[in-house]
């Protein structure tokens, strides 16, 4: 039987955290950890080697898009998806560039586990 898949979730809002975290565990899936802040969720990364993470793309420190340029460099295999409340026009190209997987609303919520569930189905790390 294969592991369950690791998630990091990265959100500013303790609040927000926590639904994504219930989102995920009613998957099936673990929330290997959590981060508030960027750098925070870089550290984590690093540390934690997660499947897939979850990222906000407003944050206190640096926004969603660098940390995932920067996640992107140290692991271009994890997928991200950026789950924000911004505007969703103009972001998905950036996003991409910075080595975003999927851009979805938070005003979507289902969309993000249909996101995750292609995300999983598509990444050649978890498949491997």
């Amino acid at each position: 039987m294969p592991s369950p898949l690791q998630i990091l979730i990265v959100d500013d809002s303790d609040v927000t955290r926590r639904i994504l975290s219930t989102i995920v565990r009613s998957r099936q899936w673990n929330v290997c950890g959590e981060a508030e802040d960027g750098w925070s969720a870089i550290r984590k990364f690093q540390e934690l080697r997660p499947d897939l993470v979850l990222l906000d793309l407003a944050m206190p420190d640096i926004n969603g898009i660098e940390v995932a340029r920067m996640m992107s460099g140290l692991d271009s295999t994890v997928p991200i998806i950026l789950f924000t409340i911004m505007d969703l026009e103009g972001l998905e190209s950036a996003a991409r560039r910075a080595g975003v997987y999927a851009v979805v609303s938070k005003a979507q919520c289902w969309d993000l586990l249909k996101s995750i569930d292609t995300a999983v189905a598509q990444s050649q790390r978890l498949i491997q």
